[in-house]
C-alpha cells in the first residue's frame, strides 16, 4: 500500500511550503562565500539550453536533474568524486529556486542532511553581479 493513502492531495505551492519549512535556504552571496572557502559545492541541475543561454557559475558541479541523486548519493555507483559523505554541504542552484527545493528534499531522503538550495536560483546569482562565465566560443 502507498504510504500518502488516505491523505488529501497537495499543491505544488503548499508541497514547496512544506519542503523548505524543514531546511535554511541560503542566499546568494552567502553561497558564493561558502563555495569560495570550500565550504559547499554548488550544483547547477539547469537544462543545458539555459546554461548555455545565460552562462555558467564558475566552479559549479553540472548535474541534470534527471541525474542529480546517482551523481550525489555518496552509496551509490553513479557516483560523481565530489559525493564523500553524508555531510557534504550541496547548494542546489536551478533557474529560479523552485525545482532547487524539491531536488534538495529528494536529498534529503537520500541522507544528504546538509543539502540546500539557492533562493532565487541562478537568476538571483547573476542579479547579484556575482561571477558567470559564457558557454562555448
Amino acid at each position: 500500500m502507498s504510504g500518502d493513502l488516505g491523505h488529501a492531495p497537495v499543491g505544488i505551492d503548499e508541497l514547496l511550503e512544506r519542503v523548505r519549512a524543514g531546511y535554511r535556504r541560503i542566499e546568494a552571496r552567502e553561497a558564493h562565500e561558502a563555495a569560495r572557502r570550500g565550504e559547499a559545492l554548488l550544483v547547477d541541475i539547469r537544462y543545458a539550453a539555459l546554461r548555455e543561454r545565460d552562462g555558467l557559475i564558475p566552479g559549479a558541479l553540472v548535474v541534470e536533474r534527471n541525474e542529480l541523486e546517482w551523481r550525489l548519493d555518496p552509496q551509490g555507483s553513479h557516483r560523481v568524486p565530489e559525493a564523500t559523505g553524508h555531510d557534504l554541504r550541496v547548494v542546489v542552484i536551478c533557474n529560479e529556486g523552485y525545482a532547487s527545493s524539491l531536488a534538495v528534499a529528494s536529498l534529503h531522503r537520500l541522507g544528504l542532511h546538509r543539502a540546500t538550495d539557492l533562493v532565487g536560483g541562478f537568476q538571483a546569482w547573476r542579479a547579484q553581479g556575482l561571477p558567470v562565465e559564457p558557454t562555448g566560443p
